[in-house]
């Protein structure tokens, strides 16, 4: 297996799949690299360099006790471009990992970077404030916290649900599609998986957002019941100058692996990279 090393010696799994310009996934809380498995598949099979990493505390990579926060994500994923050499790089980014795409830009510019994908993602900022009413209030992430931390098992079972939409009548979603979910989520230490919840809703990326120079490509679903697209994408898009903003009528957060809206996604993906 290839690993890159971070800054404090963890190491970060990737996989490598293809040649061409890279293209590089950052995969959603509580998720790893996998999740990107048929959009790997898909732009490596399109003349595209592939590539995902499990963040830090889950999947393959290390589970440090420290780390588990946006800045040290988006330096981690800096470790993986840095260590491949990456450059002309399409950052694609879902939601948690919208927002490590987010704040690695924020940090370190768009020197290797072309392009960047934003689909479901957390940024601005998904906490509910004072400037930021249309947030979620700080108790809807207390029970997500006390889901990891009393029964991480079923709370992952049951998150599956609203996460693909599974509770929407008339969806198709697979119990395969969740239990694949739910596997992938198990896989992730508890500490980073708790610690994440803090992460991806209490950072505020709107500065990080405004550094935005290349085109960017903004996907929402607007039944999306994880990151509700009127504190997300719907404020990106206002921060971001050079933006295509497409929302994805009745899907929902994993929308890119809901056969229902995956087939659109990634044509989407496949234009706006080629283009």
């Amino acid at each position: 297996m290839a690993f890159a090393t971070a800054e404090d010696g963890t190491q970060i799994y990737f996989k490598d799949w293809g040649s061409g310009q890279p293209v590089v996934f950052s995969h959603g809380w509580p998720l790893i690299a996998d999740a990107w498995d048929p959009q790997l598949m898909l732009m490596a099979d399109n003349g595209f360099r592939a590539v995902a990493h499990d963040r830090r505390g889950g999947g393959r990579s290390g589970q440090p006790w420290k780390g588990n926060d946006l800045d040290t994500y988006a330096e981690d994923l800096a470790s993986v471009i840095e260590a491949l050499d990456l450059r002309n790089v399409i950052l694609v980014g879902h939601s948690t990992g919208g927002g490590e795409v987010t704040r690695y830009i924020g940090r370190h510019g768009t020197g290797r970077v072309a392009k960047a994908v934003l689909l479901g993602a957390i940024p601005p900022l998904m906490l509910r404030t004072d400037a930021n009413p249309e947030g979620l209030p700080i108790e809807v992430f207390d029970e997500i916290r006390k889901g990891v931390l009393t029964d991480r098992s079923q709370f992952y079972k049951d998150l599956s649900a609203s996460f693909y939409g599974a509770n929407r009548e008339g969806a198709a979603v697979s119990q395969g599609t969740r239990d694949e979910f739910w596997l992938w989520s198990m896989t992730v230490g508890i500490k980073a998986a708790y610690d994440c919840v803090k992460a991806f809703s209490e950072t505020d990326l709107t500065e990080d957002l405004k550094t935005f120079d290349i085109p960017t490509l903004i996907i929402h679903g607007d039944d999306d019941q994880i990151v509700p697209i009127v504190a997300s994408a719907e404020k990106s898009s206002q921060l971001v100058k050079d933006v295509t903003f497409t929302v994805y009528s009745g899907a929902p957060h994993g929308l890119s692996m809901v056969p229902e809206f995956a087939e659109r996604f990634n044509a989407d993906l496949l234009e706006f990279a080629r283009g």
